[in-house]
Parts: C-alpha cells; structure tokens; sequence
C-alpha cells in the first residue's frame, strides 16, 4: 500500500512519525472518449486563448480571478512561504464523543501507520488512549495545498484518520423537508415497523455495484464479438395512493424474498407480522371450533295409517284430556305470574276454595281414625263377611224348607 504523504501526529509534545495512505479505492470502470468515425482518442490539450497555442505543464500557474474579472496569478513558491503549522503535522486539537460528529462531515478515509520502529511506541499509545476514552480525536493537517480538518479514530489495530469537511461547508436543509402539515397515522407507523422487521439488518458485506457488473459484462461480450443482452428498464411507478396498501405488500415482497410465509400482512404486538387469513363462507371453523358441516337430513319414511283398536282410542283420548287439563294449568300460571285473568280472582272466591280443601282435609282424618281394615281369617274373609254370608245361608234354607 502506498503512502501519498508522509508527516507525524502532534499529540501534546509526543510526536509521532506516520504514514498516511489511502483507506479506500473507487471500483468505478473509466472510460475513453474517442472519434466515432475511425477510433482515434480525443484528448484534452491546454491551448492559450490569446495566440492559440498549446501550452506545456511547466508554463502554467495558478491564478486567481477577482470580481472584476482581474487575474491574479499565484505560483506555488507563493504558497510555500505561507506559515502553515500543518503542513507535515497532524495537529490534534481535542477529543469529542463520536457522536459529536454529523456524518454530513465525514470525506475521504486514511490509514495512519507508524513510520519506523521508533514510532510504534507512541503509536500504541495513542491507540490504546483512544480505545480506552470511548473518544475521537478532532485534528488539522495540510495535503494537497490547503489545510483540512480530521478525525482519529481506532479499527481494529489501527489509528484512522477521516477527513472533515469545515462547519461551514456543510449547508443548511432549508426547503428541503416537507411542509409541516403532513401527519403519519399509528397504524402506518407500525407497518413501517413491520416492514423494518422483516427486511432485518443489512448485511453490508453481500451487498455489491449491480450496476458495475453489468458495465463489465457489456464490455465483455463486445470484446467477444458476441450479442449484446439488453433488458427492457422497469418504468417508474405511479404516485402512491393508498400508503397502507403500498406498505402492505412491501411487506409482503419482504416477506416472500426472505423465504416466509406472504400472507396478508399485519403488525403483531411484539412487532412482527402476523398472517391474518380470510374465512370462508360455509366452509371455516366456528366460533366453537367444530366444522359448519352439517350431515344431510333424512326425511322420515311413510307409512301406511293403522287402525286403532277401541283401548287405544280411548288411550289416546284420556291422554289428550290430560294434556289439555296440563297446559290449562300452564296457562293459569303463567296469566297469574303476568297478573292475567286467573290472578283477578277475588277474596271470596279464594276463601271458599280454602274451606272445601279443609273439609276434604278432615273428611280423611275422621276415615283414618275409625280403624284400620277389619283383620282378615286365614281363610282370607273378615268376621263381618262371615256373619253375612251364615245369614244369607240360612235364610236359603227356611225359605226352602217352607216350600
């Protein structure tokens, strides 16, 4: 890895030799402009406006062009004699929490290495100071002829450097956010949720230039002399009417590009989705869990009317007259719970009711206390029966002897 500027870190009166060499590398593929007709490279060549003549690397300077249009030329010896405390130094001037940066600031990574075995000591120093705080560093330093702002930090084993754009570089977001009166339901901010969810983290490492790759399979099969794939660009689509539809079936797409289940998709409490399924007319589960099917009904077989016998008749009649007396008392009851007819009975009518049941009442008391059932011989007749069957016996046989 090659180093683009050599120096060393100010920090208090430790300085440390490094060198600084460019963190990152732009992938991007160049290309060549070039005459159409017969392939020939077009180049870009320094030609003086004045007489139009091509003018050579060492016979230009810089200059500065003032309001008036008056140019002021300014040579890089001018520039080599301006006090710059920066130009080989990396100046630190504090420690802030990283948070203290805003990523608007962040510019082109660098590398520091320790330049040299006397270095590593101090280096390490620095290192460990920086990992231990939990702070960056904010420093200054000069490259490419102006001074620049910069922040160290630890990766790893290493110290790197970022560059920082000035405060002052940075501009302010006037008219850029929308207006004010645009408010966002809770129910979209939990599909949103939702969404997130199911796209998960970013696995920064599987991600790749689609569009460099594609640029090298272009010029690939043209150096090949073989077809040239071409595939129809998507238009862009329509302005989003529906934003709880459109969230919907972006989780949805989520879901099923991740391999899950892409049924309707609605937030769940603990923040992921749930599949809500619709029910089917005739065909789903009841609210007690047992299947709507019912087994089809039988209608019941005919058969030919039989003639009752005269005891069953009279069955059937008792029967019915029971039934009758049954829901007249039924009737009555409910008339005398609703205060209908039968509860309009009046006081003497409900005493003279009392005073048959009294007298039935002590009808079977006076029964029951005249004895029990005369006591039966062996022979199984009463004493009484005897005596009136010896009577009837004899007078049979005075009425036959008179004759």
């Amino acid at each position: 890895m090659r180093s683009i500027w050599n120096g060393s870190v100010s920090f208090g009166l430790v300085s440390i030799p490094v060198k600084l060499m460019n963190a990152t590398e732009n992938h991007t593929i160049s290309f060549r402009q070039i005459h159409l007709a017969d392939g020939g490279r077009i180049r870009y060549r320094k030609v003086c406006e004045l007489d139009e003549e091509e003018v050579p690397a060492s016979g230009t300077v810089k200059a500065y062009e003032d309001a008036d249009g008056t140019v002021i030329p300014v040579t890089d010896e001018d520039l080599a004699s301006l006090p710059l405390p920066t130009a080989r130094t990396i100046e630190i001037e504090g420690f802030v929490p990283a948070s203290a940066i805003d990523p608007l600031q962040l510019d082109s990574a660098y590398y520091l290495r320790a330049d040299g075995v006397p270095a590593a000591k101090p280096y390490a120093l620095l290192r460990e100071a920086l990992r231990r705080s939990g702070r960056v560093a904010v420093a200054k330093y000069a490259l490419r002829g102006r001074e620049r702002l910069g922040m160290l930090r630890v990766a790893d084993d290493v110290i790197v450097m970022h560059g920082l754009l000035w405060p002052d570089e940075i501009r302010a977001p006037e008219g850029v956010a929308p207006d004010s009166g645009v408010t966002v339901r809770d129910a979209e901010l939990d599909l949103a949720d939702a969404l997130m969810n199911t796209l998960g983290d970013a696995d920064l490492d599987t991600l790749h230039d689609d569009y460099r790759a594609a640029v090298e399979e272009l010029v690939a099969a043209k150096a090949a002399g073989g077809p040239v794939a071409r595939e129809e660009a998507e238009e862009p689509g329509g302005t989003v009417i529906d934003l709880m539809a459109a969230l919907e079936s972006s989780v949805r797409a989520a879901k099923e590009s991740h391999g899950q289940d892409g049924g309707n998709a609605s937030p769940g409490e603990d923040g992921g989705v749930a599949d809500v399924h619709p029910i089917r007319s005739g065909g789903g589960a009841g609210r007690s869990g047992r299947s709507s099917k019912r087994a089809p009904r039988t209608a019941p077989k005919k058969t030919a009317p039989k003639k009752a016998a005269p005891e069953t008749a009279a069955k059937e009649t008792a029967a019915k007259e029971t039934a009758s007396r049954t829901a007249a008392r039924r009737t009555g009851g409910k008339e005398r719970e609703a205060g209908g007819p039968a509860a309009k009975r009046t006081a003497p009518a409900r005493k003279a009711t009392s005073k048959k049941a009294s007298a039935k009442k002590a009808a079977s008391e006076e029964t029951a206390a005249k004895g029990a059932a005369p006591k039966r011989t062996a022979a199984g007749r009463s004493a009484p029966e005897r005596t009136a069957k010896k009577r009837a016996s004899g007078g049979g046989a005075r009425r036959r002897t008179s004759a």
